[in-house]
């Protein structure tokens, strides 16, 4: 006998969808320090061997954050995510094809302020992006900061998630068997800064290391633009040379992570909070650049790359900004 269940009433669905939002900025915002106090609090308790335990581990798995991570495939697909990505929703496309016996180095624009579309599309399976992309295995770069945390490091390193050095990159694009893709939020936390809805502007111009990376691998360039990604907060206006940019841009140095102010919508009203508005967030992955391998590219070499990648940016977002309601007269500024 078949069993059939109901389908979920859409206030339920909504509630939902609301909770795996919550969740996921909780898992970036407050679960990092909730992971170090408890670290440290348990070596007052009687649980001590615990983190006595988990520190020995820790120091005998210690390079595995660089050696590609520890993915772990029923956390990539839980249902959680799938209620995330329709929270927005969220929709990956794909206007080509990625040879899965090739490695490639891709570039994910704009930031945003907390990168939901690079999370949900490329560190969980919500977006289907190994039913678009069979034979790829995704690993997105994030700051090396967040893989000294315990516990926390397991939690990031079970979504596909590497540190953001060489090291990583390397490890990754090496493979000689291909099928690996290699993320890079190219923009970092510093572009986050200027993410607030209607905005296209690209912290791009000089940033060449992503290049230089895929030229000493040989690994092709994949230009990917999030549309929506900077429409989920407003954020407090911090123009250059203001005061609360100059110390926005302080701590960024100090700490290595940029603390936009953004503000969206509550749990349970629409007025005022810190969760993301619903508005959606179409991720395009555009056409691999072929790249020649050279071990030490020159400077003119890089920029002759750079600069490709720029033209196929800017194509891919001219040739799909009408689809999702973006003037005809707004054009990507790369600074």
């Amino acid at each position: 006998m078949k069993v059939e269940f109901a389908p979920l009433s859409m206030p339920l669905q909504r509630r939902l969808q609301t909770a795996s939002v919550v969740q996921w900025l909780f898992s970036f915002l407050g679960l990092a320090q909730c992971c170090t106090a408890a670290f440290i609090a348990l070596f007052f308790t009687r649980f001590w061997l615990v983190s006595a335990l988990y520190a020995a581990w820790w120091f005998i798995d210690r390079e595995k954050p660089s050696k590609g991570g520890r993915r772990i495939h029923a956390l990539r697909n839980c249902i959680v995510w799938r209620y995330m990505r329709d929270y927005f929703p969220i929709t990956l496309v794909k206007t080509a094809e990625l040879d899965p016996r090739q490695n490639y180095v891709m570039g994910f624009h704009p930031h945003g302020v907390l990168a939901a579309g690079a999370f949900i599309n490329f560190c969980t399976e919500a977006s289907g992006f190994s039913t678009l992309f069979p034979g790829i295995t995704p690993h997105l770069m994030m700051l090396s900061l967040w893989f000294r945390i315990p516990f926390f490091r397991d939690y990031v390193m079970s979504g596909g998630l590497v540190p953001s050095d060489k090291e990583s990159a390397s490890y990754v694009l090496q493979k000689p068997e291909g099928g690996n893709l290699l993320a890079i939020i190219v923009g970092g936390a510093q572009e986050a800064l200027d993410a607030r809805p209607g905005s296209y502007t690209l912290l791009l111009k000089n940033r060449k290391g992503f290049v230089r990376l895929a030229i000493e691998h040989g690994t092709p360039l994949v230009p990917v633009f999030s549309f929506g990604e900077n429409d989920l907060f407003e954020q407090v206006r911090n123009p250059k040379g203001s005061w609360l940019r100059q110390l926005q841009h302080r701590l960024q140095q100090i700490m290595g992570i940029s603390l936009p102010l953004f503000h969206a919508r509550g749990i349970f009203q629409y007025s005022f909070g810190l969760v993301p508005y619903r508005r959606p967030i179409c991720t395009v992955v555009g056409k691999p650049i072929p790249v020649q391998r050279k071990h030490r590219p020159s400077k003119e070499e890089v920029d002759q790359v750079h600069q490709k990648y720029l033209n196929e940016l800017c194509k891919l977002f001219e040739d799909h900004k009408a689809k999702y309601n973006i003037p005809e007269d707004r054009h990507l500024e790369f600074i």
